[in-house]
């Protein structure tokens, strides 16, 4: 399978699509064929989690699509109930075996959860399933500059990924920064803002006229500009299209900085600050 995506390498070698496809609340037989329907359309980064309740359905779309394992990129992510280094081993081993797969490309800590204070015991416990070939390269989602420095200090290992909330609303340029200091590569949920006014802004519709592209497809390259793998959800077989279309246009810097502008102190989709936040279980 030869795709059209550009790949990003990871600080621990892996290399990573620039672009993935979001899961989430894709269930059910429906789910299955709005993945099935973005591998086979190219897509080749798959990104799920336990807290989706739908590592099945991204298992059965893979086994029905008949690509080979080895060309895909399947991302999962570890649950806050499940910290604990003994609960994170058999929950790693639990993700494999719901996806049907033999290993994960990129496992995730979903949220770090510091008022419980276990994401170092399971991030350790991911380094050595890594060890034991059961995931390739490990990472974080939702972690702050101190999480990540506590985790290399105490385990000795930086995170390849931390995949946090980036959108037009929330550029959130300071875990940017602070990602990029550390050699760890951003991932963004939600990258067009969830049911964001974004697509309808005027300023990102006059840069989208321009290139003859969507305001979707702008928000994208802005991401991916920025060094940002976006993992946008779209059960649309047109839109899920569209999105991999992103690669063939270059924003100006003050395009860029237009989209920056949007920015709010308040953009959060759901006000989730990573240090108070408590995951649903």
């Amino acid at each position: 399978m030869t795709s059209k995506i550009p790949f990003i390498s990871l600080n621990d070698g892996v290399k990573m699509p620039a672009i993935g496809l979001g899961t989430y609340q894709m269930r059910g037989g429906d789910g299955v064929n709005h993945i099935l329907a973005a591998i086979k359309d190219g897509y080749v980064g798959i990104d799920t989690a336990t807290n989706y309740d739908n590592e099945g359905v991204v298992g059965r779309a893979i086994k029905r699509s008949g690509v080979n394992r080895a060309d895909l990129f399947v991302t999962s992510k570890l649950p806050g109930k499940y910290h604990r280094y003994e609960d994170a081993t058999m929950a790693i081993q639990e993700s494999i075996y719901r996806l049907g797969l033999d290993y994960l490309d990129l496992f995730l800590i979903h949220w770090p959860l510091p008022k419980r204070d276990h994401y170092v015991e399971a991030f350790q416990a991911m380094i050595d399933a890594q060890k034991r070939g059961l995931i390739r390269s490990i990472g974080v989602s939702n972690f702050e500059p101190e999480h990540l420095d506590r985790l290399k200090s105490e385990t000795g290992v930086m995170p390849s990924v931390n995949q946090i909330e980036v959108h037009p609303y929330w550029n959130n340029e300071r875990m940017l920064e602070a990602d990029n200091q550390r050699g760890v590569v951003t991932e963004a949920w939600s990258p067009l803002g969830r049911g964001s006014a974004a697509l309808k802004e005027p300023v990102i519709q006059k840069i989208a006229d321009k290139y003859g592209k969507n305001v979707g497809q702008v928000i994208l390259r802005w991401h991916e500009q920025r060094g940002i793998i976006p993992i946008p959800k779209s059960a649309n077989l047109k839109h899920q299209s569209l999105n991999l279309e992103t690669f063939d246009f270059q924003l100006t810097d003050d395009e860029m900085a237009a989209i920056n502008s949007l920015s709010k102190s308040d953009g959060r989709v759901d006000g989730q600050d990573p240090n108070e936040y408590e995951e649903f279980e």
